[in-house]
């Protein structure tokens, strides 16, 4: 059984991934790590979760690993959680789910 199953889902022209946030972290690190029970990619991020810095950090973030710009990147879902969900425009269920499993060494 995949890990990864349920974290990704295609979305129009494009993927959602879930992730777990932790804010205000000494290094920002994308994929730091898969919560199992939540079901979810884990992503430091150095911002404060105040202001929407932390969401605004998410998405440079992600955008930087995927290498598309900010603007195809949207935060969906979680805007005052630590849960978040991201979509991921101009890229394949494949694409994500490969480069997500090379960081993170295949698990």
């Amino acid at each position: 059984m995949d890990l990864f199953e349920d974290i990704t889902k295609k979305h129009g022209s494009g993927v959602t991934i879930n992730l777990f946030v932790t804010p205000d972290a000494e290094k920002c690190v994308f994929p730091a790590g898969f919560n199992k029970w939540r079901k979810r990619i884990e992503i430091k991020v150095c911002a404060r979760a105040k202001d929407n810095l932390a969401n605004l950090e998410v998405v440079k973030i992600v955008a930087e690993f995927f290498k598309k710009p900010i603007k195809n990147i949207y935060l969906i879902s979680g805007k005052k959680t630590k849960e978040k969900t991201v979509l991921i425009e101009d890229i394949s269920e494949n694409t994500v789910l490969q480069m997500l499993k090379e960081s993170l060494n295949g698990l």
